[in-house]
């Protein structure tokens, strides 16, 4: 495979400069890109790399999908912004198909995915002061213990992440946090205030952490019985990752609300959006909540032509027939270096031997043969490659990181004294 670490001065400066004038809230790798097409990106230097994260799976359709691409320049040359001030012409096919879709009644669309875990948060408080009949401010809302679902001050509030908690107090109080998995932990924690429960129904951020068969379903089930909201955050494991348009189908349960972002874009604009049904997001009135390019003309228009691609089921199939074949290399590679394979579809979590060295290192050591993976919580790399991809470039991939590993065994003494 090539060797990418020689950098031209021109990307060198391009690194020096963001690092000069750029906040340091990011330890990105050290490439710069230019342009991309379907799996791949190009840098500055015109060397090639095979994405295998896709922007943390805002880019599911492929870089520069030339589908979206169309309609996002056409509604270019026609309006982008008009605010919710006014009616516009993308927004109603856009919510009615992303509703149809999800099965539910009602879309509120945002922008970011935190945004759409905040209104979710806002939604939840509001029917449970309005239906459940929770006394004013005493409403809390059972969260998990591994959590990811960004970074507003709200939201870190129940965070585990001392990064991203650090110095930022006080916090937002009404949340409850219990293990991820463990449903009687659940169940002891429900109070008469309880208005919901959040739950990612993969955790992405925590390593592609994958819940027991019974979970999500034993969720549905508390949630019902105390008569509280389901959330399930599908921003990041929603939209074809898994291998179904949600993964809540794959263990046949129904949440109240969807929180969808990141691939809702399709790399081009962000877009987020809440979905449920009028019982909930029919509480809202003017005024209440809102968002001056939530639900944008072109936001709408990508996010509609997002939705036409999951309609046909292609490719949630591409993502359950490959990510079959991805599971199946990355197995290969268990006592090789790695210690366990996690997750579905197209979406790995691969947790690194300590002795051969971080997840950060060997992701380094894939950059320089030309793949784009990264790390999380010190020994994990995350894969998440657009949903276009081929079989032969997964094997570019896997490839890849079996050699990083083979050239980090062979450079580790102890590894060496024991084969």
């Amino acid at each position: 495979m090539t060797d990418h670490r020689a950098l031209s001065p021109a990307h060198l400066q391009a690194v020096e400069q963001i690092e000069a004038y750029g906040s340091h809230n990011y330890h990105p790798l050290p490439v710069v890109i230019e342009s991309g097409s379907g799996a791949w990106l190009t840098d500055v230097d015109g060397n090639s790399y095979l994405d295998f994260l896709s922007a943390y799976s805002a880019v599911n359709f492929g870089h520069s999908n030339p589908a979206l691409v169309k309609v996002a320049v056409e509604q270019l040359g026609k309006v982008s912004i008009t605010s919710r001030a006014v009616y516009s012409a993308t927004y109603g096919p856009f919510i009615e198909a992303l509703a149809k879709l999800c099965g539910k009644d009602m879309v509120l669309p945002m922008n970011t995915g935190v945004e759409a875990v905040e209104t979710s948060l806002k939604l939840a408080r509001k029917w449970g002061y309005e239906v459940k009949g929770v006394p004013e401010d005493m409403a809390n809302i059972i969260v998990m213990e591994g959590n990811f679902h960004g970074r507003t001050i709200s939201v870190i509030s129940f965070s585990d992440d001392e990064d991203a908690t650090g110095s930022y107090g006080p916090f937002t109080p009404g949340f409850v946090k219990v293990p991820y998995g463990d449903l009687a932990a659940m169940e002891a924690a429900m109070d008469e205030h309880t208005v919901a429960i959040l739950v990612e129904p993969i955790q992405g951020e925590a390593g592609v952490i994958t819940p027991p068969a019974d979970y999500l379903p034993g969720v549905r089930a508390i949630a019902d019985r105390h008569n509280v909201l389901m959330i399930a955050d599908e921003i990041q494991s929603g939209l074809g990752r898994t291998g179904t348009t949600f993964y809540c189908e794959q263990v046949g349960v129904i949440p109240d609300l969807y929180l969808l972002g990141k691939a809702l874009g399709g790399g081009v604009v962000p877009v987020s959006a809440v979905v449920g049904n009028a019982d909930i997001l029919g509480l809202l009135k003017p005024g209440q909540h809102g968002s001056t390019f939530g639900g944008n003309p072109l936001a709408a228009a990508v996010g509609l032509a997002v939705v036409r691609l999951l309609e046909t089921g292609e490719m949630q199939a591409r993502s359950r027939e490959l990510g079959a074949y991805l599971h199946g290399r990355l197995t290969g590679l268990l006592g090789h270096g790695v210690t366990e394979v996690r997750g579905i579809g197209l979406w790995a979590g691969v947790d690194i031997d300590p002795a051969l060295g971080s997840a950060r290192t060997i992701c380094e050591a894939m950059l320089a043969k030309g793949v784009i993976a990264k790390d999380t919580h010190g020994s994990t790399i995350r894969m998440a490659p657009p949903l276009v991809i081929t079989r032969e470039e997964l094997d570019l991939a896997v490839d890849a990181l079996a050699e990083c590993l083979a050239e980090a065994r062979a450079t580790t003494p102890e590894l060496q004294l024991l084969h």
